[in-house]
């Protein structure tokens, strides 16, 4: 699990740079999103993965990987509106809001490691396309708890399906670079 370890590292570096370099190209604009907003955001991007998967031919010369990181930083400022809330302007200068992206990533990791743990690393056994249904999955989840309000009876909260969704990305870049 130590190398598991340092491809997410690495994985999220990339991420983190992109999410560092477009704070300095537009702000924290992202502030203003509210959390609906967002997980359309991240869906987009999901259904164009899957889409990517499907179809033959492609009309944009891009590939799927700039789509996980994308879902990774969406994830993550939803994880930041989450804890601080939605805003009406700008409020987080570039180093604030790099601490707080490294603050949810730790959480995030660290939650995969125990989930890691308890399954056995299983993921490495799973096709990239299976890990993309399971976040188009976890979108529609978080989509039905934002209808009800943010209640649930017995399921966990928004937060814990972000943080899947972050984990599932960064499984699926992994499986990537390793074909």
């Amino acid at each position: 699990m130590a190398n598991t370890s340092q491809q997410y590292d690495s994985i999220i570096a990339r991420c983190r740079t992109l999410f560092n370099n477009k704070m300095q190209d537009y702000g924290s604009a992202w502030r203003i999103l509210r959390l609906p907003s967002l997980t359309d955001q991240i869906f987009i991007k999901a259904q164009r993965i899957r889409s990517l998967q499907t179809n033959e031919i492609r009309k944009v010369d891009e590939d799927e990987r700039s789509e996980f990181v994308g879902i990774i930083n969406y994830a993550v400022m939803a994880l930041i509106q989450i804890e601080l809330g939605v805003v009406d302007q700008p409020d987080l200068d570039a180093q604030k809001a790099v601490s707080l992206y490294d603050e949810k990533i730790a959480e995030t990791k660290q939650l995969m490691e125990a989930k890691n743990h308890d399954y056995g690393e299983a993921w490495r056994e799973m096709r990239v396309s299976s890990l993309t249904d399971l976040i188009l999955q976890k979108l529609l989840r978080v989509k039905q708890i934002e209808d009800n309000k943010g209640k649930t009876i017995v399921s966990e909260g928004i937060d814990a399906n972000y943080q899947d969704m972050i984990n599932y990305a960064v499984f699926a870049l992994i499986l990537m670079e390793s074909v």
